[in-house]
């Protein structure tokens, strides 16, 4: 039996990017929280929750590719919606859906 902290869930199903989670009784993540998922190999996953389905489970979405996620994997609720950095810092950036950024020109400084 894998012991789970109060914002950790389990995979219970994954078709294409789409990934339900069960959570312990009461401690569900809102609608548009960010899920995160790690692989054995340290991969991660970023899910924003799309849907709460009742009995503890919620469907949500990835925002990458879903290889490499089974069901059982451990689900971490960060109880935070996903956020990209704004202002002087981004102009003329390139970042990808989860405000990372793709130019290869560093992190992108922020205060």
């Amino acid at each position: 039996m894998t012991v789970l902290a109060e914002n950790e869930g389990l995979i219970t199903q994954i078709i294409g990017p789409v990934i339900d989670v069960e959570f312990s009784n009461g401690n569900l993540p809102e609608i548009f929280d960010a899920l995160e998922i790690y692989t054995q190999d340290g991969q991660k996953t970023v899910a924003e929750v799309q849907q709460l389905l009742g009995e503890n489970k919620v469907r949500s979405v990835a925002m990458s590719s879903t290889d490499g996620l089974q069901r059982g994997m451990k689900v971490i609720n960060t109880k935070a919606p996903i956020s990209i950095p704004v202002g002087q810092a981004t102009l003329g950036r390139i970042m990808n859906v989860l405000g990372e950024p793709v130019d290869e020109m560093g992190p992108v400084e922020t205060e």
